[in-house]
Protein backbone atom coordinates (compact mmCIF):
# COMPACT_ATOMS: atom_id res chain seq x y z
CA UNK A 1 0.00 0.00 0.00
CA UNK A 2 1.48 3.58 -0.89
CA UNK A 3 2.21 6.15 1.22
CA UNK A 4 -0.24 8.35 0.66
CA UNK A 5 -2.83 5.23 1.01
CA UNK A 6 -1.78 5.15 4.12
CA UNK A 7 -2.16 9.23 5.03
CA UNK A 8 -5.77 9.07 3.70
CA UNK A 9 -6.52 6.32 5.45
CA UNK A 10 -5.38 7.19 8.63
CA UNK A 11 -6.95 10.78 8.30
CA UNK A 12 -10.40 8.75 7.74
CA UNK A 13 -10.24 6.86 10.81
CA UNK A 14 -9.22 10.15 12.54
CA UNK A 15 -12.22 12.14 11.25
CA UNK A 16 -14.32 9.42 11.76
CA UNK A 17 -13.33 8.69 15.30
CA UNK A 18 -14.50 12.56 15.93
CA UNK A 19 -17.68 12.48 13.80
CA UNK A 20 -18.97 9.33 15.80
CA UNK A 21 -18.10 10.46 19.38
CA UNK A 22 -20.16 13.23 18.72
CA UNK A 23 -23.20 11.40 16.87
CA UNK A 24 -24.15 9.36 20.10
CA UNK A 25 -25.96 12.40 21.23
CA UNK A 26 -27.91 11.80 17.77
CA UNK A 27 -28.46 7.97 17.76
CA UNK A 28 -29.51 7.85 21.45
CA UNK A 29 -32.23 10.77 21.47
CA UNK A 30 -32.97 9.33 18.19
CA UNK A 31 -33.78 5.98 19.43
CA UNK A 32 -35.40 7.45 22.71
CA UNK A 33 -37.58 9.16 20.83
CA UNK A 34 -39.37 6.03 19.51
CA UNK A 35 -39.82 3.85 22.82
CA UNK A 36 -38.24 4.21 26.41
CA UNK A 37 -35.27 1.77 26.82
CA UNK A 38 -33.46 0.96 30.08
CA UNK A 39 -29.15 1.60 29.20
CA UNK A 40 -28.14 -1.64 27.76
CA UNK A 41 -30.95 -2.09 25.27
CA UNK A 42 -30.38 1.71 24.26
CA UNK A 43 -26.32 0.81 23.12
CA UNK A 44 -27.34 -2.45 21.81
CA UNK A 45 -29.97 -0.48 20.06
CA UNK A 46 -28.25 2.42 18.89
CA UNK A 47 -25.71 0.05 17.24
CA UNK A 48 -28.56 -1.65 15.52
CA UNK A 49 -29.64 1.96 14.01
CA UNK A 50 -26.90 2.92 13.17
CA UNK A 51 -26.24 0.03 11.17
CA UNK A 52 -23.09 -1.09 13.31
CA UNK A 53 -21.38 2.60 12.57
CA UNK A 54 -21.31 3.16 16.45
CA UNK A 55 -20.26 1.00 19.06
CA UNK A 56 -20.80 2.37 23.03
CA UNK A 57 -19.74 1.13 25.53
CA UNK A 58 -22.09 0.46 28.75
CA UNK A 59 -20.30 3.10 30.41
CA UNK A 60 -20.88 5.92 28.03
CA UNK A 61 -24.44 5.23 27.71
CA UNK A 62 -24.75 5.51 31.19
CA UNK A 63 -23.12 9.35 31.30
CA UNK A 64 -24.50 10.13 28.46
CA UNK A 65 -28.39 8.96 29.71
CA UNK A 66 -26.97 10.86 33.50
CA UNK A 67 -26.10 14.06 31.27
CA UNK A 68 -29.51 13.85 29.34
CA UNK A 69 -31.11 13.46 32.91
CA UNK A 70 -29.50 16.46 34.47
CA UNK A 71 -30.06 18.88 31.49
CA UNK A 72 -33.79 17.65 31.55
CA UNK A 73 -33.50 15.89 27.91
CA UNK A 74 -34.88 12.78 29.31
CA UNK A 75 -36.36 11.20 32.04
CA UNK A 76 -36.25 8.33 34.04
CA UNK A 77 -38.42 5.73 36.06
CA UNK A 78 -38.09 2.14 37.32
CA UNK A 79 -40.33 -0.85 35.88
CA UNK A 80 -40.42 -4.02 37.05
CA UNK A 81 -38.74 -6.39 35.52
CA UNK A 82 -39.35 -10.23 34.01
CA UNK A 83 -35.47 -11.48 35.17
CA UNK A 84 -34.14 -9.69 38.47
CA UNK A 85 -34.31 -6.90 39.52
CA UNK A 86 -35.99 -3.33 38.43
CA UNK A 87 -34.49 -1.46 35.73
CA UNK A 88 -34.16 2.05 35.23
CA UNK A 89 -35.94 2.85 32.20
CA UNK A 90 -35.69 6.31 29.86
CA UNK A 91 -37.83 8.47 27.92
CA UNK A 92 -37.33 11.70 25.83
CA UNK A 93 -38.89 14.74 26.89
CA UNK A 94 -40.60 17.39 25.20
CA UNK A 95 -37.18 19.32 25.79
CA UNK A 96 -35.41 16.48 24.48
CA UNK A 97 -38.07 16.20 21.59
CA UNK A 98 -37.78 19.66 20.98
CA UNK A 99 -33.45 19.35 20.87
CA UNK A 100 -33.48 16.81 18.65
CA UNK A 101 -35.81 18.37 16.03
CA UNK A 102 -33.82 21.31 16.26
CA UNK A 103 -30.31 19.07 15.63
CA UNK A 104 -31.96 17.60 12.45
CA UNK A 105 -32.97 20.42 10.75
CA UNK A 106 -29.48 22.50 11.43
CA UNK A 107 -27.09 19.11 11.20
CA UNK A 108 -28.98 16.01 8.89
CA UNK A 109 -31.84 17.54 6.69
CA UNK A 110 -29.07 19.95 5.20
CA UNK A 111 -28.14 16.34 3.42
CA UNK A 112 -31.45 16.28 1.74
CA UNK A 113 -31.12 19.73 -0.17
CA UNK A 114 -31.14 18.28 -3.92
CA UNK A 115 -27.89 20.78 -4.49
CA UNK A 116 -26.14 18.76 -1.92
CA UNK A 117 -27.34 15.16 -3.12
CA UNK A 118 -26.27 16.22 -6.40
CA UNK A 119 -22.72 16.94 -5.00
CA UNK A 120 -22.39 14.16 -2.63
CA UNK A 121 -23.96 12.11 -5.69
CA UNK A 122 -21.05 13.42 -8.00
CA UNK A 123 -18.16 12.67 -5.48
CA UNK A 124 -19.53 8.71 -5.14
CA UNK A 125 -19.98 8.71 -9.10
CA UNK A 126 -16.03 9.68 -8.99
CA UNK A 127 -15.22 7.24 -6.80
CA UNK A 128 -17.43 4.50 -8.28
CA UNK A 129 -15.40 5.47 -12.15
CA UNK A 130 -11.52 5.58 -10.41
CA UNK A 131 -12.79 1.95 -9.23
CA UNK A 132 -13.78 0.50 -12.61
CA UNK A 133 -11.07 1.74 -13.85
CA UNK A 134 -8.29 0.80 -11.60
Amino acid sequence: MSRKKDDADGLLTTWEEVYKKGLLTFWLLLFLHERPAYAYEAGTSVEQLSRGTISVDENSIYRALNRFESNGLVASELRASDIGPKRRYYHLTHAGTGLLAAFLRRNILVFDHPSIRERIQAVLDDTADQETTA
